[in-house]
């Protein structure tokens, strides 16, 4: 049979197809057809999570043939544990953003078919190891984001869309020209990765100076770090609300997914040497710029939005920790993160779909009309303050259990930012929820059963993963300590 891999990219592709060539009037058909497009992935990842091999740390279900072979160009795609990690959120958010999209009545077939080309993109970004493969998918993923914005977006979409294009764009440049410097530097020229990995040795250490700040650059622009940022808040504030969710949930991830991938696997030395200034101390500084930005944010979409630049920090410091409790955190805090802040980005949706504005001071009391809601809130905004027994709160305490091992100041920085976040959130739920009810919303309708039904399977894995975070920490394990293992000999 076909690589599951490429069957999980190929398939919402056809589904793409289909959408569009229904008639563009069958709305219901048309999300219908979608929606199932997104099934046989969320099958397939499910079957690649029972049949991964936890004790291998080479690449998995890799399926490889010639594509330009006079130029060393190959389809190859394959796992390891950091990319199955990716290729189970990524297929999970898909399918349930599909269903948060119901609600969209403007150009119902060109939506669901560029998010079907979204989803293909995405997918192929965390199973490519081929160098031109990866960078089509890369490139290919900005297209259908752009115009999910720019045209189903909110007042100021243009600008908003605009902005992401330009910005990762810019990132787009560097990585490109990093790649192919790392084409011509390997002997014989390729543009397979895992050669590459393999070949390492032989890149000058001065040559991986400079291509690890160009792939760092391009690679923190989509996490964003500071200061590439500010892209971040005025795409999410103005996309949809299921794009928000795809957004932070999954595109951001790329980001640190490319860091690890090519910065810490092709280039080890480069990476031993500047991990701390520009992972570490940049990581560190922006769990609390995030942080109190996000305090000072009267809008509750862009408070969530400012809260992932906080969280994403983590991920950073974790990484540049260089121990197993810390690197393991910093991937599993990747997945968090993703079921987290986009379980936040959901709930913002349903109460902007209710009240038609996001003013926190708008608010008040709507616990009182909105129970289930409000529950689903307060779980979201407890798991996202790192509250124990819920996901986050695990891959945070791995990240500055490792981060204090090397780093005991950027450590206690980072431990500091707990306050701040437990701050906005708990000070955000009592101005929206409690106190007493704000006349002007006392009919709100409670949570539908649709909107449940893409909250619930995230809610599990908040309160599963919090309670026993192994099924993750297994897949993911072997393979970071081989990559940890590449590094630490030259710290």
């Amino acid at each position: 049979m076909e690589s599951p891999l490429s069957l999980m990219v190929a398939i919402p592709l056809v589904g793409m197809l289909l959408v569009l060539v229904l008639p563009s009037a069958a709305h219901n058909l048309i999300r219908w057809t979608a929606a199932a497009a997104t099934v046989p992935p969320l099958l397939l990842a499910g079957w690649l999570f029972a049949n991964f091999d936890r004790t291998e740390a080479g690449f998995q279900f890799v399926e490889r043939y010639a594509w330009i072979p006079d130029f060393g160009i190959q389809y190859i795609v394959g796992i390891d544990g950091v990319s199955i990690t990716m290729v189970l959120l990524t297929a999970l958010l898909s399918f349930l953003c599909v269903f948060a999209s119901w609600g969209i009545d403007k150009g119902v077939k060109g939506y669901f078919a560029l998010f079907l080309l979204l989803d293909a993109a995405m997918v192929g970004v965390f199973v490519a190891l081929d160098f031109v493969l990866f960078f089509l998918f890369w490139e290919l993923m900005l297209l259908p984001m752009y115009f999910l914005i720019g045209v189903w977006g909110g007042p100021r979409r243009e600008y908003a869309a605009i902005k992401f294009f330009l910005y990762t764009m810019a990132g787009s440049v560097l990585i490109l020209l990093g790649i192919l410097a790392l084409y011509f530097a390997t002997d014989p020229h390729t543009f397979d990765m895992t050669v590459m990995i393999a070949s390492r040795d032989q890149y000058p250490a001065t040559l991986q100076y400079v291509l690890w700040l160009a792939f760092f650059i391009g690679f923190a622009i989509k996490i964003p770090a500071f200061p590439f940022h500010t892209w971040l808040p005025d795409a999410h504030v103005e996309a949809p609300t299921a794009i928000s969710v795809i957004l932070a949930g999954v595109l951001l991830k790329m980001g640190t997914y490319g860091i690890l991938r090519v910065n810490f696997a092709i280039l080890p030395e480069a990476t031993a040497e500047l991990a701390y200034t520009l992972l570490g101390a940049l990581g560190a500084f922006n769990i609390v710029y995030g942080a109190l930005c996000a305090m000072a944010q009267t809008d509750l979409k862009k408070l969530v939005a400012y809260s992932s630049i906080s969280h994403m920090g983590y991920v950073m410091l974790g990484m540049a920790s260089f121990t197993q409790q810390g690197i393991d955190g910093a991937v599993l805090q990747m997945f968090n993160h993703g079921t987290v802040t986009a379980m936040l980005f959901l709930l913002v949706g349903v109460l902007y779909d209710r009240a038609h504005h996001r003013e926190i001071y708008g608010f008040g009391g709507i616990a009182a009309v909105m129970p289930v809601y409000t529950g689903f809130v307060a779980l979201a905004f407890f798991a996202a303050l790192g509250l124990p027994g819920l996901s986050a709160f695990i891959s945070e305490v791995l990240v500055l259990l490792g981060a204090w091992q090397r780093y005991p100041g950027l450590a206690a920085i980072g431990a500091s930012a707990v306050i701040l976040t437990a701050g906005y959130m708990l000070w955000t739920l009592q101005r929206v929820f409690l106190g007493p009810l704000n006349e002007r919303y006392a009919g709100l309708p409670e949570i539908s059963p649709r909107e449940v039904f893409t909250l619930a399977p995230l809610a599990v894995l908040v309160i599963g993963l919090g309670v026993y975070p192994q099924p993750v920490l297994d897949l993911i394990d072997t393979t970071l300590a081989q990559l940890n293992a590449a590094i630490a000999p030259l710290l």
